[in-house]
């Protein structure tokens, strides 16, 4: 088949660059001064304190923070700095993103990731800190290090090289590193497609892998924490699954065997045994804390938490005031810390040890009104949906999100743009569509594969009744989501009075060739295989362009993603072009996939907000 664009697929074509300078341009000719008049609002709410991470060890519970545009790793108890994001701006005298981090439970080491000027890709520091000094610095940066007394696990991710057993990539291996010595440990003979999880156990004795296939297939290793040798596959199964801990000399393990809802099993001996059955909703997770499961529950995408015994009698239920969603970030085994976060709250860091304790957080501050409500899909299905508004605001603007795929839930989340928008009276609104986890393994698969016109259906259905009780919508979507509002942009252009298309994949016979794209086979389908390429054929965007009425379209990527390939922003910007639409196209010069230093990205949310407003005739 035939693709007029196939060389802005070249980044280094000065045709591309050309292009992505004029476009550009004429976005902000669009959009005018009013970029400027919304900022500090959008800054304001970026700024607010976030954690994103904590971890808890002897010398007390060190936490990743976001604050006043810059990131932090400091012990909360003291509030001690051990790493600041604008220190190393000054240092390398670029933009930096602070990645993610892990120490040792004695608290002496710790290593942390950022990367420089977005990139997926980055640099490693482990850092000694009785002293402070930097032991190591490896790039690019290393995954999953799990400290040992001596030296330390970590996982490598091959993106364009081959793996030492001569596997093509993209693929990942197990190392351990003891003093200058690396070791490839695990992972000998997997191709791609293949992703490792190592954990330890709490009592510090185990190692926990799991090698996933995809987002479904899931085995689990076991072994003495120093013996690599000794690792052996204990469980496997078709759907999600990973370990939770050793205790008592049994391995327990959450999985989504049987209908795909979740449930919890032991294995001792050999011997398989349910401890928590599957319930009328998802089980999302469970850690083990003071000899109790504290298991998190999905109800309607928000969160609600139960604690059984370690053969699985329930004690109690815990429920929030408001809809959110709370994970486990850390355990010792003795206590767990969690997270909790809704629309209006960035976060709340709770202690459980016996009962929940609020440790630390933040909220916006006014009246909100938080809701939900059902549409029904063009086979019936249900597909629920949050409504954000102020409380008593007549509104008619409605700004929704929604994402369907790889087996992600929507969750009550604090979005900082998006706070502005329901100030000035907007409604946000976001879907939880089939392809995500919002209930169970069955409808992850039903929104996957030959599937996927599910999700679009699920979400012309919300749009649907939004347009129906007289709303004014724009439509907003990021990566595989970007790939959701194309998809329906072509197809029910009349539902959206704006589309807003972030970091996309839309070229679905060739996603499988750019960057790490072909990782995404199992969710998607094999371009290659006929079959598959049938009906990725039927909805690929970039193929169902066609001359019609389409809605101010914004698609905004950026130039340095290294994970979904900006071509396909800029490919089907050029399609859409071709026929007339109202299309506009902004590229970050300065922007990974998954991040950018919080100027750019304040800037680039500031952007989205101010399209919004102008699309759907918000006043300022």
């Amino acid at each position: 088949m035939e693709d007029p664009y196939l060389w802005m697929e070249n980044l280094n074509d000065g045709r591309v660059l050309k292009s992505i300078e004029e476009e550009n341009k004429r976005f902000r000719e669009f959009i005018g001064d009013l970029p400027e008049k919304l900022i500090d609002d959008v800054r304001k709410y970026y700024y607010l304190p976030n954690i994103w991470e904590a971890q808890i060890t002897k010398r007390g519970t060190f936490v990743k923070i976001s604050e006043a545009g810059k990131q932090l790793i400091k012990l909360l108890e003291t509030g001690e700095i051990i790493v600041d994001s604008k220190k190393l701006e000054e240092e390398l005298g670029d933009e930096v993103l602070l990645q993610s981090f892990t120490v040792d439970r004695e608290g002496k080491r710790l290593a942390y990731n950022f990367s420089i000027g977005g990139a997926d890709e980055g640099i490693t520091r482990i850092i000694d800190l009785e002293t402070g000094e930097i032991i190591e610095e490896i790039e690019p940066s290393l995954w999953n290090i799990v400290f040992l007394d001596d030296g330390y696990y970590f996982a490598r991710f091959y993106r364009k090289e081959k793996t030492p057993d001569g596997m093509e990539p993209p693929a990942e291996r197990i190392f351990l590193k003891k003093g200058e010595e690396e070791v490839m440990v695990f992972g000998e003979g997997f191709g791609s497609g293949y992703f490792m999880n190592l954990h330890k156990s709490t009592d510090g004795k185990w190692a926990m892998l799991t090698v996933t296939f995809g987002w479904n297939k899931a085995d689990i290793y076991l072994g003495p924490i120093n013996e690599p040798e000794k690792w052996r596959k204990v469980y496997s199964s078709d759907v999600p699954a990973h370990p939770i801990d050793v205790i008592n000399g049994k391995f327990y393990i959450y999985t989504r065997e049987g209908r795909g809802l979740g449930k919890v099993i032991a294995i001792k001996n050999d011997k398989v045994e349910e401890i928590i059955p599957e319930n009328g909703f998802p089980l999302e997770w469970a850690v083990i804390v003071n000899g109790k499961i504290l298991a998190g529950y999905l109800v309607h995408a928000s969160s609600k938490l139960k604690v059984f015994t370690l053969d699985g009698k329930l004690i109690e239920e815990i429920s929030f005031e408001m809809p959110a969603q709370v994970y486990p970030l850390d355990t010792d085994g003795k206590q767990v810390l969690l997270r909790y976060e809704s629309f209006t709250v960035p976060y709340r860091l709770y202690r459980f040890r016996d009962r929940l304790e609020l440790i630390d957080g933040i909220e916006v501050k006014g009246e909100f009104q938080v809701s939900e409500d059902f549409a029904v899909s063009k086979d019936g299905t249900r597909v629920h949906y949050f409504m954000v508004k102020k409380k008593g605001a007549k509104s008619n603007k409605a700004w929704v999100f929604g994402y369907g795929g790889f087996n992600i839930a929507l969750l009550p989340r604090f979005i900082p743009q998006v706070i502005p928008f329901i100030e000035r009276s907007g409604t946000f609104v976001m879907a939880n569509l089939r392809g995500g986890s919002e209930y169970g393994e069955e409808w992850h698969k039903a929104g996957m594969r030959e599937n996927k016109q599910n999700v679009f259906d699920d979400f012309i259905a919300v749009l649907e009744k939004l347009k129906s009780e007289g709303y004014r919508v724009a439509a907003w979507g990021r990566s595989n989501g970007g790939l959701l509002v194309s998809a329906v942009l072509t197809q029910r252009p009349d539902l959206m009075d704006a589309a807003l298309i972030g970091y996309p994949v839309i070229d679905m016979l060739r996603f499988h060739k750019l960057y790490i794209g072909s990782v995404w086979i199992p969710e998607y389908g094999n371009p290659d295989d006929p079959n598959d390429r049938e009906f990725l054929l039927k909805y690929s965007p970039y193929h169902n362009v066609k001359p019609q009425k389409y809605p101010p379209t914004l698609i905004y990527t950026g130039l340095y993603d290294d994970r979904v390939h900006p071509a396909h922003a800029l490919k089907f910007a050029k399609k859409l072009k071709d026929v007339g639409a109202p299309v506009y196209l902004r590229v970050e010069t300065k922007s990974g996939h998954m991040g950018a230093s919080p100027e750019t990205r304040i800037k680039e949310l500031v952007d989205l907000l101010a399209f919004v407003i102008k699309t759907l005739g918000v006043e300022v």
